[in-house]
């Protein structure tokens, strides 16, 4: 895995073009298509946010949730060129509030909890900053 590019890994049926975000091995989703074949993809990394939600309750177990719980933001972002939407938390430091749809947003990885033996690492979305969209300031 490259840190400075990470990718999410899909699939894209063979058939028909469709892409699939978690990964599709068995059918293809699409109604109108009966294809069984299947290429591991590396999705786009950016997109533009579709929708947004800040939870404000810890996820019951299984879900791990840092202590003490903090309220975090899930975001809604349609991938560059599989637009496919791919649900993901939105960096920690992000104020929900200055988040707007349609904006930019690029994939960024984060620890998720640490124990003796890995780092569990997780993608999250990010809005993307005017110096990285190339926008004037």
């Amino acid at each position: 895995m490259d840190d400075d590019d990470p990718r999410l890994l899909g699939s894209r049926c063979t058939t028909c073009g469709t892409y699939f975000f978690p990964r599709e091995s068995s059918f293809c989703r699409n109604p109108t298509c009966e294809g069984t074949t299947f290429e591991e993809s590396a999705l786009s990394r950016g997109g533009r946010l579709w929708s947004w939600t800040t939870n404000h309750y810890a996820p019951p177990p299984p879900y791990m949730a840092a202590e003490p719980f903090e309220p975090y933001t899930i975001a809604a972002v349609e991938l560059e060129d599989e637009h496919i939407v791919v649900l993901g938390q939105v960096e920690a430091g992000t104020d929900p509030a200055t988040l707007r749809t349609g904006a930019p947003m690029e994939l960024t990885l984060a620890t998720l909890f640490s124990d003796d033996a890995h780092d569990y690492v997780v993608w999250k979305w990010r809005p993307v900053s005017d110096s990285a969209s190339g926008a004037a300031s």
